[in-house]
C-alpha cells in the first residue's frame, strides 16, 4: 500500500508498499519488538575499509566524475557508521546544487566472512533507508548480517536526504482525517481543496528538489552509493516500493547488477488504475483471510459465524463512523478516513491480526483508540508530530513518476469495477483514483519501458495473500525482467524474507552469499 503515512485518499493507493518501515513503526507504538532474527544487542564491530574494485567509480559520464569518484567519511553512531553522499538535485546539471543523502551501515558481524555492502531500501515510497538498516538485526538473519555491511540511505526528499515538506504537522493530520469516501458536494470538495493545499504546500517549500524526487533519479544515486561503497556490482535487497527501485535501477545500469533481491514486487508494466485495482483486490483477500481465520480458530469470532458476517459488521462499522465518529483516549476523533488507515494496517503482517481484533472490538463498543493507534503507526506519527516525512515523499514521489489522475466527477464511473474485486474498500480506492491532482511539479526523466537487458539474475518474491503488493505483480516483474527468476511463497502478509518460511529464506540467503540462483517458479 502507499507506505507510511498516507494520505487522504488513500494514497494507500497509488503504489504500494509500506514494506518493513512501517511494520517497524507498528511495533515500536505498540511495544513489541520486530519479528525474526537475532533480538541481540551487542556492539557491532569496526566497519572494514574497501579499496574501490576496478571500474567501480568509472562514471557513466564525465561530468559525474566528482561524484562517482567521492569517499564516504563513515563516523560512529551508535553501534554503526552514519555518513553522507553528495549527488547533485538534477543528473542533467552536474554542477548545479547539490543535496547529502543520509547513510547508515551496520557492519557485517563477522568480519572475516565478509562479502561486501548490501544496499537496502524497505519501501514507500517514501520509508528512510537508515532506519530500515538500523534494524538489521530484526529484518534479516544471521547469514546476512554476518556477512554483508549492510548499507541503508534515505532516498532523496525523504529522511533526513533534504526531506520533502509540504504541510505543517498539524494540518497533515486534518489532511489525513478527511473522508477517503466522500458522500456528498462538499466532501468532495474537501478533499480536492486539501490536494491543491498539499502540493503548493510541496512547491513552496520544497524547491527545487520536489521536482528531482523520482525514482530514477534514486537509482542514480544508488549508482553513485554503489561507487562509492567501492562496489564494482551492486548488492540489493528491496521490499515493497523497493523492487520498483530495484527494477529501475536494473534498467538503468544493468551491467551494474550484482545479486538483487526484490521482495513484495511491484509490477512496473502495470498502468497506475490498474494497480490501484490490483491493490483493492489484495487489500479485499487479505481482510477476508482475517475473517476466516477469526470464524475457523474462535469459538465464537465477535465478527460473525462466516465470512459474510464478519465482512459485513467490519463494512456497518466504518459505515457508522463515518456518520459519527468515534471519540480517542487523547481527545481527538476516529474519522474514517483514520478508521480505514486502522483496518487495514494490520493486514501488512498475519503477526499484527490480534491488534486488528483489538481495535475492531473496541470500536464496536465506541471506543476509537486502537484503531486510531494503528493508523497512527501506519503515518509514523506519535505524540503529535510526524517520526519521518514519508506521508509528504510518497506523494510526491508516486505523482511525480507517474501523475495520472481522474477527475472527481469521474470517480463514480469507475466505483462498479472497484467494488467488484473489493466490496469493502472498492469505494476507497476508487477514489484514490485523484490523489495526483493539483501536482505543480513535473518530472524531467523519460519514462522507462523496464526489462533490465542484460542484467545478472535478479530474484523477484511474491506471497500469495499479500495485501499490498498481490503475487499477481510479483509474477508479473519476474516475466517482465530479462533475467527474473520467480520464487513464490504461500502466505499472508506483505513480502516474503523472513517471515517464517524457511524455503524462502534459504534460497534468498543461498542467493545473496553464495550467488546461488533459485530455480525459477520456486514455490515455497
Amino acid at each position: 500500500m502507499n507506505r507510511t503515512a498516507q494520505v487522504i485518499v488513500v494514497a494507500v493507493i497509488v503504489l504500494a508498499l509500506v514494506g518493513a518501515g512501517a511494520l517497524g513503526a507498528i511495533y515500536l507504538l505498540l511495544g513489541h519488538d520486530s519479528e525474526g532474527g537475532d533480538q541481540s544487542q551487542e556492539p557491532r564491530p569496526t566497519a572494514v575499509t574497501t579499496t574501490p574494485a576496478a571500474g567501480a567509480t568509472e562514471p557513466p559520464s564525465p561530468e559525474l566524475e566528482p561524484f562517482y569518484s567521492q569517499t564516504i567519511e563513515w563516523e560512529p553512531c551508535d553501534d554503526n557508521q552514519c555518513g553522507y553522499l553528495t549527488v547533485p538535485v538534477d543528473y542533467r546539471d552536474a554542477g548545479g546544487p547539490t543535496i547529502e543523502v543520509n547513510l547508515l551501515k551496520v557492519p557485517a558481524a563477522d568480519p572475516d566472512a565478509r562479502i561486501g555492502s548490501l544496499v537496502v531500501n524497505p519501501g514507500g515510497p517514501g520509508a528512510p533507508g537508515t532506519t530500515y538498516a538500523e534494524a538489521a538485526d530484526q529484518v534479516f538473519r544471521a547469514p546476512i548480517t554476518d556477512r554483508y555491511d549492510i548499507v541503508g540511505f534515505d532516498p532523496r526528499g525523504t529522511g533526513d536526504s533534504a526531506p520533502v515538506d509540504c504541510l505543517p504537522d498539524d494540518e497533515m493530520t486534518e489532511f489525513l482525517a478527511v473522508d477517503p469516501d466522500p458522500d456528498d458536494a462538499e466532501e468532495e470538495r474537501a478533499i480536492v481543496d486539501e490536494l491543491a493545499d498539499f502540493y503548493r504546500g510541496c512547491a513552496a517549500n520544497s524547491s527545487p528538489l520536489v521536482a528531482h524526487v523520482t525514482t530514477a533519479e534514486t537509482a542514480r544515486d544508488m549508482d553513485v552509493l554503489r561507487a562509492a561503497l567501492g562496489e564494482s556490482t551492486l548488492a540489493y535487497f528491496g521490499a515493497s516500493y523497493g523492487t520498483k527501485l530495484g527494477a529501475t535501477y536494473a534498467e538503468l545500469f544493468p551491467d551494474k547488477v550484482g545479486r538483487l533481491v526484490l521482495d513484495g514486487a511491484v509490477d512496473v508494466g502495470l498502468p497506475s488504475r490498474e494497480q490501484t485495482l490490483g491493490q483493492a483486490g489484495g487489500f479485499e483477500t487479505a481482510l477476508g483471510a482475517y475473517v476466516d481465520n477469526c470464524v475457523e480458530e474462535t469459538p465464537s469470532c465477535f465478527l460473525g459465524d462466516s465470512r459474510a458476517e464478519g465482512l459485513e459488521t467490519i463494512s456497518d462499522l466504518l459505515a457508522e463512523i463515518d456518520e459519527e465518529p468515534l471519540p480517542t483516549s487523547d481527545g481527538r476523533e476516529l474519522t474514517v478516513g483514520s478508521a480505514f488507515y486502522g483496518v487495514v494496517t494490520p493486514l501488512y503482517n498475519r503477526d499484527y491480526w490480534p491488534y486488528l481484533s483489538q481495535g475492531l472490538k473496541t470500536s464496536l463498543d465506541g471506543d476509537g483508540s486502537t484503531l486510531m493507534v494503528l493508523a497512527d503507526a501506519y503515518a509514523s506519527r506519535q505524540n503529535g508530530t510526524y517520526l519521518d516525512n514519508s506521508t509528504e515523499a510518497i506523494y510526491a514521489i508516486n505523482c511525480l513518476d507517474d501523475p495520472y489522475y481522474v477527475e472527481p466527477e469521474q470517480v463514480e464511473a469507475e466505483v462498479p469495477a472497484f467494488e467488484e474485486v473489493s466490496p469493502t474498500f472498492g469505494r476507497v480506492f476508487a477514489w484514490s483514483l485523484v490523489n495526483c491532482k493539483g501536482m505543480q511539479v513535473t518530472s524531467s526523466e523519460p519514462t522507462l519501458d523496464i526489462r533490465g537487458e542484460g542484467a545478472a539474475p535478479i530474484v523477484v518474491v511474491g506471497t500469495t495473500r499479500d495485501p499490498a503488493t498481490p503475487y499477481e505483480w510479483a509474477v508479473g516483474l519476474a516475466e517482465r525482467l530479462e533475467s527474473g527468476v520467480l520464487v513464490s511463497r504461500d502466505g499472508d502478509g506483505h513480502t516474503a524474507y523472513n517471515a517464517g518460511n524457511e524455503c524462502v529464506d534459504t534460497a534468498i540467503e543461498d542467493y545473496l552469499t553464495d550467488g546461488t540462483v533459485p530455480d525459477d517458479g520456486l514455490e515455497c
